[in-house]
């Protein structure tokens, strides 16, 4: 009583603004830096181990998602550290100091000139940068995971009784900050990645996409530290998932040792603990593990769903994102599916669900979370088929048995080559040519007299499945220059100044996404003005528009929509909507605060799904060369559609339950008063304040079963 007595007291010392406590505006910036911080920095990560580290798409996929799962799998220990041992407050600040030295770590990986030792704008060291880059990862694991469940349940802290309504607008506002830094990150860093830096040479600006995020989580940190003296701290109040599991191991062990037939059975093993525990967590410790059985096949869709941030966004590279007005870089589209959620969710839930409803069907939670299952499938079996277009436009890459063989003659004569005693190769003054041999390629000879000189350049490259080995063969004349130079360009149009003493020429071309070209400049480029320079195109520009992801993104929105949003509602009406946080809460933001740690787990096994199958590709690559693309895809729909029926065979034989009526029940069983009772007795606490201590009296009494309602809460999150 004292204890509550003091926290009233110092609530009523609270200073306001407008009618908010003014320590929730330093929350509520703290958490938008920090969700840009977060989703810019994975918006980015997949092109940084694909194009920096240079790892092939499995294992940049496989890190990727093993990543996101550790994110969803770290905010248990964050809620077990501020329940048990630290508070909110101790624990945001701990481990957002962890999260900003994991950003930081994560942006220094990125600077290519730290160990590029001879300037060739490659790093020497990757070890260095990899090392880096994974305790960077980790760090910001421990930091994003640790600190979500904390946040929010801090915000709801700083209000007062009398301030229900602003209470419900906070969580608006807040969750729309989370929205709005992940939509604005998600435009911004690629943006950012696309520009141009280095000390010796110019390379995509890493460093600037992941140091921006870095900054952006030290400002929130010293955002939240700024409003220190201004916070209401709680002390942690014990951490409720240890009676929960308690009680399940004591229900299990005393189950086995009364397997004997002697002893009666009971209607539900959970039952063998109401020897030592009470019936109300019991009973809501049932309808926790009931629910949670019926999600057992669910993961599979979030198997699917993340990965518009892996693989679509490498499907988004093959293809060109000119949209004529703007250029829109292949990371930037994942900013369609927030765009969609906050087209789509107001249409669903006002005018597709009631006119399902006026038409008589029974459209239940769980028949809207299979259509939804199936809404994903169908955005994959789309995404294979922009796959197939896009393999029609990709070049002929030789098999894993064949080199290929690239031949430019820059002579001012043709020149007949042969490459064995059965292939020659007639090739004209600066024209190239390609052609595939089994396993190696002999010694090349040319026709004798010339005054040459050859220049081998040789590379192996991988493409998928496909190794290839490409020779590019330079023959310059003894009396004139040859120089062979290779560039990145990031831009459709580039101006090129080729310099020689003081002779100087200018030209202007224009590139495709994707492309490859080859430019010949013989020895009568500058008296030409540029014009006898010759351009050879290797590998044709990206010709499928990214526009074409924009089906797939609809469609995997829909089902999330449906699926996500419906599960949560699902969720919350099977189980007592009931939340460790603030006492003043109503249930409705306490269901709202508890809503995106009820998908935490399911994501997890979501990702370690994708993570076991890229590893395993990965691993035996040449084994499953076979999996095309476009085959994976469908693949994965194939196992979310087997996954939809039998989530549908488990939901129709599935009971639904009244939370509320099973806890009024066992609440009578026991003398209790009924919780609507309670409810007016604290309507009565408001009318009268006189009345108020002897109320107070009386709802202490039963403080001991409304933490035993929180437990499931925990149970849930935690498994």
């Amino acid at each position: 009583d004292e204890k509550m007595d003091e926290t009233k007291k110092k609530k009523k010392k609270t200073a306001e603004c407008c009618g908010y406590p003014i320590s929730i505006f330093f929350i509520v910036v703290n958490e938008f830096c920090e969700r840009f911080s977060y989703y810019g920095m994975r918006a980015v990560l997949v092109l940084y181990f694909r194009y920096f580290l240079l790892w092939d798409d499995d294992l940049a996929t496989s890190i990727y998602h093993a990543f996101v799962a550790l994110c969803y799998l770290t905010p248990i220990l964050g809620a077990i550290i501020a329940d048990s041992w630290l508070g909110k407050f101790k624990t945001i600040i701990y481990l957002s100091i962890v999260y900003a030295i994991g950003q930081v770590t994560m942006a220094v990986s990125t600077i290519h000139d730290i160990t590029d030792a001879n300037r060739d704008g490659t790093p020497d060291n990757f070890t260095f940068h990899i090392a880096l880059s994974m305790l960077g990862l980790v760090l910001i694991a421990l930091g994003t995971g640790g600190i979500k469940p904390c946040v929010a349940a801090f915000g709801g802290d700083q209000f007062q009784e009398h301030q229900s309504r602003q209470l419900n607008t906070f969580f608006s506002v807040f969750y729309l900050c989370i929205n709005a830094g992940s939509l604005l990150s998600t435009l911004i860093t690629p943006v950012l990645r696309a520009q141009e830096y280095g000390i010796h040479t110019q390379q995509q600006c890493y460093p600037l996409a992941f140091g921006v995020p870095a900054a952006l989580m030290v400002v929130s940190l010293v955002v939240f530290i700024s409003g220190s003296g201004m916070y209401i701290k709680t002390d942690p109040e014990g951490n409720i998932m240890w009676s929960v599991c308690k009680c399940i191991g004591f229900a299990i062990k005393n189950r086995f040792r009364h397997r004997s037939s002697r002893y009666p059975k009971r209607e539900h093993w959970m039952d063998w603990a109401d020897e030592k525990y009470d019936k109300l967590l019991i009973a809501q410790i049932k309808m926790v593990l009931k629910v949670l059985f019926l999600y057992i096949p669910l993961p599979m869709f979030w198997t699917l769903f993340d990965q518009k941030g892996s693989r679509w966004t490498l499907q988004a590279t093959t293809m060109s994102g000119d949209f004529g007005a703007f250029i829109l870089q292949p990371d930037q589209m994942q900013t369609v599916n927030p765009i969609l959620i906050l087209t789509l969710v107001p249409i669903m839930d006002r005018l597709i669900f009631p006119l399902i409803q006026k038409c008589g069907l029974n459209f239940s939670p769980l028949k809207r979370m299979t259509v939804g299952m199936l809404f994903a499938a169908m955005a994959f079996v789309a995404a294979a088929l922009v796959q197939i277009e896009i393999d029609k436009t990709l070049p002929n890459f030789p098999s894993s048995s064949e080199s290929q063989l690239k031949v430019v003659n820059i002579y001012n004569k043709t020149l007949n080559v042969t490459i064995s005693p059965n292939k020659y190769l007639l090739i004209d003054s600066f024209e190239v040519q390609h052609t595939f041999k089994h396993t190696y390629f002999t010694l090349l000879s040319f026709p004798e007299g010339k005054k040459a000189l050859y220049y081998l350049f040789c590379s192996f490259l991988k493409v998928g499945c496909e190794y290839y080995f490409i020779l590019t063969l330079n023959p310059c004349l003894l009396e004139s220059c040859c120089l062979t130079a290779v560039l990145l360009v990031s831009h459709l149009r580039r101006d090129f100044v080729l310099r020689h003493g003081e002779q100087w020429c200018e030209f202007s071309q224009k590139f495709g996404f994707g492309a490859s070209y080859t430019f010949l400049i013989p020895s009568t480029v500058f008296s030409t003005d540029c014009e006898s320079k010759t351009e050879v195109e290797d590998m044709k520009p990206n010709s499928v528009h990214m526009a074409l992801q924009i089906p797939q993104y609809f469609l995997i929105t829909t089902g999330e929509v449906m699926f996500s949003v419906t599960g949560l509602q699902f969720s919350y009406s099977q189980v007592q909507q009931q939340q460790h946080t603030s006492p003043i809460m109503s249930p409705a933001p306490r269901t709202l605060l508890q809503r995106k740690k009820k998908q935490l787990p399911l994501h997890t096994a979501g990702n370690k799904i994708n993570v076991s199958h890229f590893c395993v590709k990965h691993s035996f690559n040449d084994a499953l060369c076979f999996l095309t693309q476009w085959a994976e895809y469908v693949l994965f729909a194939s196992l979310l559609v087997a996954v939809s029926i039998i989530f549908s065979i488990m939901a129709y034989f599935y009971t639904y339950i009244d939370p509320a009526e099973i806890e009024a029940q066992i609440r009578k069983e026991q003398g209790l008063e009924p919780e609507e009772k309670e409810k007016e007795t604290l309507e009565m606490e408001e009318k009268d304040e006189g009345q108020k201590n002897d109320q107070e009296v009386k709802k202490n009494q039963d403080i001991r079963f409304v933490k035993i309602r929180l437990c499931w809460n925990m149970l849930i999150y935690t498994l």
